[in-house]
């Protein structure tokens, strides 16, 4: 039996959520679905032509890779999550404008949520801090 590794198994390191987002599950999970699926293949190889023993050390070596990339991307994740709340804590005290014009005012505090920051306004109203919003210097 060969396994492509550029194939994903079923089931692999993401799944659709009903709400269109992406989730990542466990490396170790996945780890551990790759080392079952080496062990398969080799029990299950033709003893008359087996794999080659540098087939082997590909398929670990590109397991690496993916292992590795997944990790980065979680640093990168992290590191841009702290970039966002640094950049917040900035909007305090400056005046917004949503993009319609309907909503503006002096942001009092920021809330960092999965859509984006929130600025709650002095006025106690909430805006999500996106495109088409202005942010000036605070009001005199």
């Amino acid at each position: 039996m060969m396994v492509n590794p550029t194939q994903a198994p079923p089931g692999g390191a993401e799944s659709q959520t009903g709400a269109g987002q992406v989730q990542e599950r466990s490396t170790d999970m996945d780890y551990d679905a790759f080392l079952r699926l080496l062990i398969a293949e080799m029990k299950h190889q033709d003893p008359l032509d087996p794999t080659d023993a540098s087939e082997y050390v590909s398929q670990f070596a590109s397991f690496s890779v993916v292992e590795q990339a997944i990790q980065t991307n979680r640093k990168l994740d992290d590191l841009l999550a702290g970039l966002s709340l640094s950049q917040s804590g900035g909007l305090i005290g400056r005046h917004v404008t949503s993009g319609d014009g309907s909503v503006s005012g002096e942001i009092e505090s920021v809330r960092l949520t999965d859509q984006g920051p929130h600025a709650t306004l002095s006025d106690g109203r909430s805006l999500l801090v996106g495109p088409g919003v202005t942010i000036t210097g605070a009001p005199s």
